[in-house]
């Protein structure tokens, strides 16, 4: 199996062992035409929230696939969720860091609106950039064979960063941090705590330093990666690897 397609209402409709699973509209055409499935074959359908079945496909149309439940498995949500704060950032560098953490495990994307970002949303942009990340992690999921979609929140200001500080261990990637990374994930993974691991990543200039205060204040704790310093594309999904390893997700 090296595939995933998505039912958002899988969990309403008979999915034991021996029952038939239809699959409908985009997901079906993708299937047939991208991914070109054919009778005979196994794959998945998973709904987005932990439910995946898995069968053989016993029937291909254009716009309708039939599958033959062998399994159908409930998988747990992963404790502690990991969430990507990522800034705005030009061109589709903020997409490609949303892209990779999907592929990488990451429980829920926050896009914000920082003080340095050069791409801006205001007015339709807000929800128009909303439902892109939305559509860029449901891929992703697919393609990395996920079966849990990642959330993806409305727009956040420093404001709301702040309160999500004090609910959540907030961890700020700036180069010029004290700490590196790998010095505090020891501490997390000995925490054994269900609240989030958050990761605030800024756009091309950098977090301004009022916002490090602001979220120093509000007890998130800044760290850096390295020596080098990474593009705002690439340092959420390196972060996100350190900590599927110090988790002994990987």
């Amino acid at each position: 199996m090296s595939s995933l397609f998505l039912r958002d209402d899988l969990a309403s409709v008979p999915h034991g062992l021996g029952d038939v699973v239809v699959l409908s509209g985009d997901e079906a055409r993708h299937a047939a035409t991208v991914n070109r499935m054919r009778v005979g074959e196994h794959t998945a359908i998973g709904d987005g929230r932990g439910l995946v079945v898995a069968g053989v496909v016993t029937r291909v149309e254009a716009r309708e696939l039939e599958l033959a439940v062998e399994t159908a498995v409930r998988h747990p949500e992963p404790s502690p969720p990991l969430v990507l704060v990522q800034a705005l950032a030009k061109g589709d560098r903020d997409e490609l860091a949303v892209q990779t953490a999907t592929e990488l495990g990451v429980a829920a994307v926050v896009p914000w609106q920082a003080e340095r970002s050069v791409s801006r949303w205001a007015g339709a942009k807000v929800a128009k950039g909303v439902e892109r990340w939305g559509a860029i992690v449901r891929e992703a999921a697919k393609q990395s064979i996920r079966p849990f979609v990642p959330t993806v929140s409305g727009l956040a200001d420093l404001r709301a960063l702040e309160a999500l500080a004090a609910e959540s261990r907030m961890l700020v990637l700036e180069p010029t941090a004290e700490f590196r990374l790998t010095e505090v994930t020891g501490a997390l993974a000995a925490e054994e705590s269900a609240a989030p691991v958050v990761l605030v990543v800024g756009p091309e200039g950098g977090i301004s330093p009022r916002e490090l205060s602001a979220l120093a204040a509000a007890g998130a704790r800044s760290v850096r990666l390295g020596t080098e310093v990474l593009r705002t594309s690439s340092a959420g999904p390196a972060a996100l690897a350190v900590l599927n390893a110090a988790l002994g997700r990987w």
